[in-house]
């Protein structure tokens, strides 16, 4: 009698286990098809995502712009507010900072030639060479840096006389251009924008030596 009631209890608890595996097995299965459903159902909308390093100041156009980008379908949710989804973006725009490949880009991470030059008058670009400007930034100067120039007044002061001017080229002394990204080459040339009312100044301070210029770091 207890073998026949122990044999009992065992095919019941046998049951019990079975039943609980099949179970689980149906919520997994389930669950699964939840998952899949979420996945499939949700809206998904084209951005653009970096496919190699953006580096700082580099100028992206229609001719270029194929080297770093590409459009990329993901989940509407990673897209933000300020995304960047239409190709008409990509006319005469630069990197604010050095931008990682696998990146969703944003128009913060960029700014267009009338961001810098909106709030100018008559823009002209007007160049120095480095020797010319005591300490500029040991040469590390590059395309889409941003500067600001102080001047040394006739009482050996030291004030700020221009800032936020912006970097539009820079060469190497043997005239090459030097790339935005380029970590090794000496800046020798460099032209920037300034307001056209405003050369003869710069041009006579300059030849004084009285200008020193620094890099705004961001």
């Amino acid at each position: 009698m207890k073998y026949i009631k122990n044999q009992k209890l065992y095919m019941v608890w046998m049951r019990c286990a079975l039943l609980a595996l099949i179970a689980s097995v149906i919520l997994f299965l389930v669950m699964l098809q939840i998952e899949r459903h979420t996945l499939a159902g949700g809206e998904k909308k084209m951005a653009w995502m970096t496919i190699r390093e953006v580096p700082k100041g580099v100028v992206l156009s229609g001719e270029n712009w194929q080297e770093y980008l590409e459009q990329r379908q993901v989940d509407a949710d990673l897209i933000s507010e300020t995304g960047i989804m239409d190709v008409g973006y990509w006319e005469d725009v630069s990197a604010v900072f050095s931008i990682e490949k696998g990146t969703l880009v944003t128009r913060g991470m960029f700014e267009s030639r009338q961001q810098v030059l909106g709030a100018m008058k008559e823009p002209v670009v007007a160049g120095f060479r480095a020797e010319d400007l005591y300490q500029v930034a040991g040469g590390a100067l590059r395309p889409g840096d941003h500067i600001h120039i102080f001047i040394l007044d006739e009482e050996g002061k030291v004030r700020k006389w221009w800032e936020n001017l912006y970097v539009h080229q820079v060469f190497d002394n043997n005239g090459n251009l030097v790339v935005a990204g380029d970590p090794e080459t000496a800046a020798s040339r460099v032209n920037i924008y300034i307001e056209k009312e405003r050369v003869e100044e710069f041009y006579a301070n300059l030849a004084a030596g009285s200008l020193r210029v620094v890099k705004v770091c961001r």
